[in-house]
């Protein structure tokens, strides 16, 4: 594989939205969840994104507790006129308790988070600022309400939501434009597709898929939770990735391989062509948020955008994602499908 490509093709994220590459990054593996990082390393690959025309750049207040926004800075500043800067905001984390999550919405918590993240970024506005988490404790105009002021103050350009249902995205449309929905979407999970996509589609609101490699399972790389994965590697408590379903699932990506043998390619780039091509099947604008540390694997997932996959390739991954075995994750109450009706 040569080691520079020209760069992506680009696309308008949502009605009026930023224009962006047609394949984004997810900068969370940088400081924490997937192990150890090699950080000069991480700094190369976001230079080798930006060449390449990834020009999305995702991060979020609650990874590595603010960590990730700090370590983005420095980037930020040297390329902010090439950049599309995303963050997210509503997951609280303690300090005395590292794995304690919580979800808030309220209009002064979400003023407080907007402040912390202009701050640790450098910045004077977020381009696309996220709910990361919806707390349906918190009535949703209310919620909305106060990201739409911070559009009207110059803090933030546009607002994004992330795992919300068909039904919540058309509220939240009605009180402020929604310019992107990111939740998970890949070969193995198509949850979003009961009734998120097509609402996203209707309203003319990009999709903006994270995890669209199953957390690395897609690559076909991953055996086995226990001797795969070091001490620091959150998927070591993901259903998907442990005992019997590690095992049932790595048999599902026979197909994944035998297309990417067709098309002298990854599984990987095979996974990531199937999410783009999301985009003609359903009517709307795609652009998913692989993350990496590494500039190969950078320039090898941004050369999956020029993979076209046949109708009858495309038929065989149909069946897959009903046969996956385990749940996103451990605990599934704050995604779009537990609300769904």
């Amino acid at each position: 594989m040569s080691d520079e490509i020209k760069p992506i093709r680009k696309v308008t994220l949502g009605t009026g939205g930023p224009v962006v590459g047609v394949q984004g990054f997810g900068a969370m593996g940088i400081s924490e969840f997937y192990g150890p990082t090699d950080a000069e390393a991480a700094r190369d690959t976001l230079e080798a994104a930006v060449k390449a025309g990834v020009t999305l750049i995702d991060t979020a207040d609650v990874y590595g507790s603010g960590a990730n926004e700090e370590f983005l800075a420095p980037f930020v500043a040297a390329h902010r006129d090439e950049i599309t800067l995303a963050t997210k905001f509503a997951i609280e984390r303690r300090a005395d308790d590292p794995r304690f999550r919580g979800v808030r919405n309220d209009p002064a918590y979400i003023k407080a988070a907007v402040e912390g993240s202009l701050r640790r970024l450098g910045v004077e506005v977020i381009d696309l600022y996220y709910m990361h988490r919806r707390d349906p404790a918190v009535p949703f105009a209310e919620s909305v309400g106060a990201m739409a002021e911070l559009v009207r103050e110059g803090k933030v350009r546009h607002l994004g939501l992330s795992e919300v249902t068909g039904a919540e995205l058309r509220e939240a449309h009605a009180v402020h434009p929604i310019a992107a929905l990111q939740s998970e979407w890949s070969v193995f999970s198509r949850d979003v597709e009961r009734s998120a996509v097509g609402a996203a589609a209707e309203l003319g609101v990009a999709f903006v898929p994270y995890s669209p490699l199953g957390r690395g399972f897609l690559t076909g790389s991953f055996t086995n939770a226990s001797t795969d994965l070091s001490g620091g590697d959150f998927r070591q408590w993901q259903p998907r990735f442990t005992g019997d379903n590690a095992k049932a699932n790595a048999a599902l990506l026979a197909p994944l391989r035998e297309i990417a043998a067709a098309h002298d390619a990854t599984t990987a780039q095979i996974a990531l062509a199937w999410v783009q091509q999301r985009a003609d099947v359903h009517g709307l604008t795609v652009v998913p948020i692989p993350g990496t540390r590494k500039r190969g694997r950078l320039l090898e997932n941004a050369a999956a955008t020029r993979i076209a996959l046949t109708a009858a390739e495309l038929a065989l991954l149909e069946p897959i994602a009903a046969q996956v075995a385990g749940d996103r994750y451990p605990d599934m109450s704050s995604t779009s499908a537990a609300r769904e009706a």
